[in-house]
Parts: structure tokens; sequence; C-alpha cells
């Protein structure tokens, strides 16, 4: 789990004069010996003996101490000091390799030494245990480790020796830098994001929980018909699935299909869902004033569920063709869609305003399970302005902070103002059409110096246009 260092040690001249010292003393004793055998007959043969003899071995002493006490410490077969990051080694120590972080979970019985033989194992491959959680279950014990291996290891080599060792359900993902973080730490990160932002909740379970699918299902539909969703205060855990309730009214269900939350998980996401409960409805309150083209400035700022009302007089100057393009549907139900979209639990909404506190319009980010929708609605006075590209813009960049692999518009072919919205990204865009419903998927890179395409990893059903055009 550590690194040899090397470093040369400096040279230690007291102990030389020490051992000069005791060369001196050696040769009082010597002179004093000799002079007691000095009058026997064979004295100076025995004295020139023992001379040379006294000579040769404090040389030869001087010359070991001194190349041992400089020499480096031996260092272990197959380690090398690691770059932040990253470490190397090989798994039989022959030489110096690449190294991979990787994210492990297994199920050991809960007995003295069932750690105890994983970490041998692990050992024995030189692989770094990074971090360790336990998360007690009823029968055993879950250990999740984030593991520093050779590249050269094979996961399912990793995984075949730790099943050997007695772990069971075993399960390992590649990591990255970003998991080096503790876990309290980042719990306490993730509290603090929820705690200024509501609509930061379900990322935060994202984050908390790895890869998962979160839906929250609202406890009335758009239509105003009871969904019969609900959850007990304590929430329900049934292996792959928790449902929590929704402090806005609803669920919360988080799904992870391939590997089961433990009860650890669990009362930590519960946790999460009870301090926004207690904090209530919050939005950060921050503004930008813009200045348009003509010279018209414009206030953009987040909005919430206080901004129903001038929200549904911009609804009332928009034209329907506008709505429309916008909703895909009635425009009698327009208003209907409202109060879903300006709750900061499906997404957030940004708002433009003019000088004089008009709403003008609205641009919406919103969390699809695992997947990202954005739409913009601009009213008819004020359109081809920038507005919507700004607004479209803006929205983008807080899906890349959210973590987004991509985002998609849904729309209709004939909306040329959206179509050059999305292209202005320049970003990787795809396009699907069906039944004259256009989707457009931007597929989002973070790099810092320069963008670079990144395929979002996922593929759309084929009926996926239609359904979304019904939201």
């Amino acid at each position: 789990m550590t690194s040899s260092k090397t470093a040369r040690r400096p040279h230690h001249w007291r102990r030389d004069l020490i051992e000069l010292a005791a060369l001196f003393t050696a040769v009082a004793v010597a002179d004093a010996i000799a002079n007691l055998i000095g009058h026997q007959p064979d004295g100076p043969y025995l004295l020139m003996a023992s001379a040379v003899a006294l000579v040769a071995t404090a040389t030869f002493h001087t010359w070991w101490a001194r190349r041992h006490s400089n020499a480096p410490p031996p260092e272990e077969p197959g380690r090398s000091d690691p770059a932040p990051g990253e470490a190397t080694g090989s798994i039989d120590g022959s030489g110096a390799g690449e190294t991979v972080l990787w994210r492990m979970r297994t199920t050991v019985r809960d007995a003295p030494g069932s750690l105890a033989a994983l970490c041998l194992v692990l050992a024995r491959f030189r692989i770094d245990i990074l971090t360790l959680q336990t998360h007690p279950l009823a029968e055993g014990t879950v250990d999740e480790f984030l593991l520093r291996a050779p590249a050269s290891l094979p996961a399912q080599e990793l995984t075949r020796q730790i099943s050997a060792a007695g772990g069971t359900a075993t399960w390992i993902e590649r990591a990255d830098a970003h998991d080096l973080v503790d876990t309290p730490t980042r719990v306490l990160s993730l509290a603090t994001r929820t705690a200024l932002d509501a609509a930061e909740l379900p990322l935060a379970l994202r984050q908390l929980l790895g890869r998962c699918t979160i839906h929250s299902l609202p406890a009335v539909s758009i239509t105003g018909r009871p969904t019969g969703e609900s959850a007990p205060v304590e929430g329900v855990l049934e292996e792959t699935v928790m449902r929590l309730r929704d402090p806005s009214g609803g669920v919360i269900s988080v799904e992870r299909p391939y590997l089961p939350f433990t009860p650890t998980e669990f009362a930590r996401a519960r946790a999460l869902v009870e301090l926004d409960a207690r904090l209530g409805p919050r939005v950060p309150r921050s503004e930008d004033i813009l200045t348009l083209p003509e010279g018209n400035e414009i206030t953009v700022r987040r909005a919430d569920r206080s901004d129903l009302a001038a929200a549904r007089a911009m609804h009332d100057r928009c034209s329907p063709g506008t709505l429309g393009l916008r909703y895909h549907g009635p425009v009698g139900d327009a208003d209907r869609y409202l109060d879903h979209l300006l709750s900061p639990r499906f997404g957030r909404t940004l708002a433009v305003q003019t000088a004089s506190g008009k709403l003008v319009a609205l641009g919406h980010l919103l969390w699809d399970g695992d997947e990202t929708e954005v739409a913009l609605l601009v009213e008819d006075d004020w359109q081809r302005r920038g507005i919507g590209s700004e607004l479209l813009g803006r929205l983008v960049q807080l899906a890349e902070e959210a973590g987004c692999d991509s985002v998609y518009a849904v729309t209709q072919s004939r909306n040329t103002g959206m179509v050059a919205a999305m292209r202005a990204l320049e970003l990787p865009l795809d396009y699907q059409i069906e039944e004259g419903t256009l989707v457009i998927t931007a597929r989002l890179t973070r790099a810092t110096d320069k963008r670079t395409a990144r395929p979002s990893g996922r593929t759309a059903e084929p009926s996926a246009p239609a359904e979304r055009a019904r939201r």
C-alpha cells in the first residue's frame, strides 16, 4: 500500500572520527604488548606481523562501513515511485508496468480472517488497497475496495482469485482519479450541493450510489389525476430498487439492476432525502444581465414554482404556433406542464425577463432517467434575437457540470430556430425523425483545452421520439 523511496544518506564524519580513535587505542594497546614481548628472541618478527594484521583489519573495516552506511535500502521487486493517481508494478515482480484503478465489491463471511484472506490475495498480485468500506449485512459483510492493480492483470483473473479466497457475488469495474476522494468527504460534498439547490438531489443520489437510474414519480399527474405513487416515510429497499418519499410529493425511485443496494447505501440516500425535506424549496438566486444586439437589457436567472404566475402570463401572450412547437400537443394543455417543468425535482429552469420584470423566455434542463432533455420557449415578440441560443448554451453548460454525457431536444422538423441553435453548439449531433417529430442529441465533452467528441454510450430506441414528444 506504500512505495519505497530511495535517497542517499549524508556522510557521517563523526563515525569516522570514532573509528580512528578506536584505531589509535588499538595501536596503544599493541605498543604496550610490544614492550612486553619486544625483548623476546622472536619479538621483532611478532611485532611486524601484528602491525600488518592490525592495519589490514582496520582498512577493511573502514571500507566496509563506508560502503554499507551510504548504500540505499534494497528496493522491493517490481516497485517504483508512482506519479500522482497512478503507480507501476507487475504481477510477477519481473519489472515495472502500468497500473489501473478498479472498484471492487465482494461479500464475505462475517468471521475473523475473512478480510485477511482477501488482502493476502491482493498482496500476492502486487495490488494496492487505496480505500476500503464495509457494508454489514444480516449474514456476512460486503467489502468495497478501491484498488490500484497492474494493467496486465485481467479482471476475470482477479475475480476468480477473490472467489477462491471466499468472496462471493464479486463485482468489479474500472474507476478513475475522481474515486480517490474518501467516502466521508464525498458525502459531505453531496450534502452541501443538495443544501444549496433542491435540483441537485437526483444528481447527488446518482453520484452517491454510482451508475443507477433515478425517476421522480409525482403523486399527481400533469392532468391532475392521482398516480398512486407513494412510499412510507422510512422508504423501501428491495434488492436492486429503493423507493424514497419525495418531500415535494410522490416517490423517488432508484434502480441499479447490476448490483444490489446495501442497507448502508440505503441509509445514506435516505439521509440526503431527509436533508432536502428539512430545508424545503430553494433555488440559488443568481442573475446575469445581458445586452441584446439592439440595445435592450435582459436578465437570465434560475426559476422555480414561484414564477408560475409570470410563466402562465407569458403563455397567454404566445401564439398557438409557438406553443405547438414547444409542447407537440394541444395548446390548451400547455399550462398543465408548467407546474411540473418549474419543479426543481425534475430539473433546472432558466428564465429571461426584461428590464420591466416581464418574463419572455424559459429554458428547461429536465432529468429523464439516464438521459437529459433540453427545451426552450421564447415569446413571439422576442424571437430571432439570440435569446434561445443564449439559454441553450447555458443549459448545456449546466448539463456538463452535472456530469451528463449528452442532452437531447424534441422538436418539429420545421422548427428551424431550434435546429439552428443546436447546431450552433458546435457539438457532435445525432438526428432521429419519426412522423414529423425530430430528436436531436448532442454529445457533450469535458475537455479543458479543446472540445473532442465522446460517444454517449447509449442508443435510443426507435420509439423514443414519439414517447418523448408526449411529455
